[in-house]
């Protein structure tokens, strides 16, 4: 799956906006805008943040809560 709609999907499955997920991550919204447009990719850092964050949702059987 291309990464722009890998990170939209993981996004969008956690009922999260582009600005928590960008805050989430360490990023602005902006950002995250670009990465799921494809008009830019996810830094390394960034990338190793998302699976992180995809492996917490995957151990929790898809429910991270948003505080």
């Amino acid at each position: 799956m291309e990464t722009r709609k890998r990170i939209k999907r993981l996004r969008q499955k956690l009922d999260m906006t582009q600005e928590e997920f960008a805050k989430y991550i360490g990023v602005s919204w902006r950002t995250v805008m670009r990465w799921e447009s494809g008009d830019s990719q996810p830094s390394n850092l960034a990338l190793e943040k998302i699976e992180k964050l995809e492996k917490k949702d995957e151990s929790q059987n898809g429910g991270l809560v948003k505080n």
